[in-house]
């Protein structure tokens, strides 16, 4: 069987490739850590499984339309008003199959064969891939880790060509954590109104940011921003409801639409108990959330300080998410053993059973990223591990 071109040339996750070979390692009796996936280690709060657990009793087990149901529309546009201050109408918002449809049906729908969009790195390892799917060219603008890994103006300037259809940011961002502010969106705005560039706007830890700085969303900034602005979001890490997979994208009507019909002829509609689930989550008590943020923040504080004690590791205090992008190049090198992440990757997950998914993935060939959304006595443990595995291997 000859397989399409489109999918030969996709790349593996190396998330999901990861945490497979960990599960496997697992099931054959291992003690392995997994510091892999980002997925928060909370159960989805009560009053969420409540309204689910509600909604099958009341029958509302059918069909949907693809978009969403009207209820969950409008708690996405309270949403947006409420943390954002943005106005959306229901014909500019549609639910997905969590974010990551979105992100796939906002693409299909976009980019023409050739199109580019500008893709700041690191990147979420399935950018890339979404792009290409489409027809189009990811065009790799690499943020400098002397810039808490984000992109300038300039670097966006110098990348646009006559090809280029969208730039797509995430902030705060997965892998790294950094976190755009107000003035660095705005400056980086001018340049998309300029080239009219659509920007896709990936929000799905706009919740998750644990010091004093703010989520700004680049929609809020202008009206000419506004309208050419399609935001990403979804419940999954908020809430913590990974497995529901219910995610959601506002920006022009038409593209909504179109986005919409590409639904009607895939997925058809997300699952009706997941959606009204959605709705509680946001429309209840964000006091769950509290408590997994100072959960996250311990977590993170613990992290960064024992990674920087390590020798040959450095990493940026990230402002958001549950990642920290560790740069092992020093280590890397000081050890003679292994070229790059993936190899050194891959023996501590052989030899110290702890999983962490290289940089290659992200687009880097210094670095590993750690989730760190998980329990504090694994957290430990990992990196007791790591820190010994560093030191056998010197």
């Amino acid at each position: 069987m000859k397989l399409s071109k489109r999918v030969q040339q996709l790349a593996p996750s190396p998330t999901l490739a990861i945490t497979a070979k960990a599960k496997a390692l697992k099931q054959a009796g291992h003690d392995v850590i997994g510091l892999g996936a980002g997925e928060p280690d909370f159960n989805t709060p009560v009053h969420i499984l409540q309204a689910a657990e509600e909604a099958m009793h009341k029958g509302l087990t059918k069909y949907t339309p693809s978009s969403g149901v009207v209820e969950l529309k409008q708690a996405i546009i309270e949403k947006f008003k409420r943390d954002n201050g943005l106005t959306y109408e229901p014909n500019q918002i549609i639910v997905t199959v969590g974010a990551k449809h979105a992100l796939y049906n906002l693409f299909q729908a976009l980019l023409d064969e050739g199109d580019e969009v500008i893709v700041p790195a690191p990147y979420w390892v399935s950018y890339l891939e979404q792009v290409k799917l489409a027809g189009g060219v990811p065009v790799v603008v690499e943020g400098k880790e002397e810039n808490q890994f984000k992109i300038t103006p300039a670097q966006l300037e110098a990348a646009v060509t006559d090809r280029t259809k969208a730039l797509l940011l995430n902030s705060p961002s997965n892998p790294t954590g950094m976190l755009y502010t107000a003035e660095e969106l705005r400056a980086i705005g001018e340049v998309c109104v300029k080239h009219d560039i659509l920007v896709v706007s990936d929000e799905i830890y706009e919740h998750l940011i644990y010091g004093d700085e703010k989520h700004v969303s680049i929609a809020s900034l202008s009206d000419e921003l506004y309208r050419r602005t399609v935001i990403i979001n979804g419940v999954s890490k908020t809430y913590s409801m990974t497995g529901w997979r219910i995610g959601y994208a506002a920006g022009p009507a038409e593209l909504i639409k179109a986005m919409s019909g590409l639904s009607d002829h895939s997925t058809s509609n997300p699952t009706s108990i997941a959606q009204y689930a959605a709705i509680a989550a946001l429309q209840g008590t964000h006091e769950p959330v509290a408590e997994m943020k100072r959960a996250f923040k311990e977590r993170r504080d613990y992290v960064v300080r024992r990674v920087n004690a390590i020798s040959g590791f450095h990493c940026q205090m990230p402002a958001g998410a549950f990642y920290a992008f560790i740069n092992i190049r020093e280590a890397l090198n000081h050890s003679g053993k292994y070229a790059n992440p993936d190899e050194w990757s891959a023996a501590l997950l052989e030899k110290a059973l702890v999983a962490v998914v290289p940089g290659s993935g992200f687009g880097s060939n210094d670095h590993i990223r750690i989730s760190y959304a998980t329990s504090m006595e694994q957290l430990e443990q990992a990196l007791d591990r790591i820190e010994k595995f560093v030191k056998d291997q010197a």
